[in-house]
Parts: structure tokens; C-alpha cells; sequence
């Protein structure tokens, strides 16, 4: 079956993994990259939504370590280079692969490993840059539909595989 219902966010979350892992990025520096992507997503989302009030960061811890940022599928994200390796930090807190890999299981289950062959098949038909210039525009064209405004925060819509590797055959058009 190539179409299943899941939310947005744990499909923006592989994507983002997915596009970081072409970028060069390893396994669990790329997981914890995506879980960051989606979240800063969200919060920005449920910001205009009226969902969530904007926060200041004054109070929130920092990271050990310098942070440098990365932009990835749209997105500048704060990342730390740790001793096991380089990982995103969100409220100050750096992400573990670990988490993020839970996550993933837990939303697709056994449509995990479909999904990640579906998006590896669109992002290897660009090269690295260009995909990380086109990743979000792709992303919203086979992204799970949901009802606009309130309604579809968490609502599940549905992904299409089949669409997400045709658009492969589309990127020259970008």
C-alpha cells in the first residue's frame, strides 16, 4: 500500500533527515537534525496559529559548546559539536538520535522503511545544494493534506509514496 494516513510532522521529520543525510551528514547527526527542522516547524506554525505564544529566549539554558548554524530544508537550525558527534539544539537542549528514531517508529511503524526509500529515490535525483535549496518545496507537495487553520493542527492527512517518487522524474523543473 504506497498511501497511509500520519501526521505532518514525523514526515517533515524524516524528509528533513533525509535531505541532511544527502547533504552529507551522518545517520545520527541527520535525526537529530529532522526532529529539530519539524519541531521549529511546529512552534512557528502554532505561533501564527495562536496555538502557542511567541517565547523570548532569556531564562533558556545554553548549550555546551559553540553553536553554529545549519540551514536545512528551509529552516536555520542551532546545532553544538558534541563528543559523539555534531547535533541540533532546541531550547537548549542538544537532540538525541535516539529520540528522534523512537519517534519515527513509533509514527510510521511498518511504513517506515517504504517512506525512507520513497524520499532517498527524490532527494538522490539532486545534487546535494540544489536539493537542500528545493527540499521545503518539495516537501510541500507531498506532504499530507489537512484542514487549513486550527482544525488541522495534528490532524492526519494522506502521504502518498508513488507521489513522492514521481516527483524525482520532475527535477529538472526546479
Amino acid at each position: 500500500m504506497s498511501t497511509f494516513e500520519i501526521n505532518r510532522a514525523p514526515v517533515l521529520t524524516l524528509w528533513a533527515t533525509v535531505v541532511a543525510e544527502r547533504l552529507g551528514y551522518d545517520k545520527d547527526t541527520a535525526l537529530s537534525l529532522g526532529k529539530a527542522v519539524a519541531g521549529l516547524t511546529a512552534q512557528r506554525k502554532g505561533q501564527r496559529l495562536g496555538i502557542y505564544q511567541k517565547k523570548e529566549h532569556a531564562g533558556e539554558p545554553e548549550p555546551a559548546g559553540e553553536v553554529e548554524w545549519v540551514e536545512l530544508v528551509g529552516r536555520q537550525v542551532p546545532t553544538c559539536a558534541l563528543e559523539h558527534g555534531v547535533r541540533a539544539v532546541i531550547r537548549g537542549q542538544a537532540q538525541t538520535p535516539e529520540s528522534s528514531r523512537q519517534y519515527l517508529e513509533s509514527k510510521f511503524k511498518d511504513r517506515l522503511e517504504p517512506a525512507r526509500k520513497a524520499m532517498e529515490h527524490l532527494a538522490a535525483a539532486y545534487e546535494p545544494d540544489e536539493l537542500n535549496r528545493v527540499a521545503n518545496r518539495l516537501y510541500e507537495k507531498f506532504r499530507p493534506a489537512i484542514p487549513p487553520g486550527t482544525r488541522g493542527w495534528g490532524a492526519k492527512g494522506k502521504l502518498d509514496l508513488q507521489l513522492i517518487r514521481s516527483l524525482a522524474g520532475e527535477a529538472s523543473l526546479f
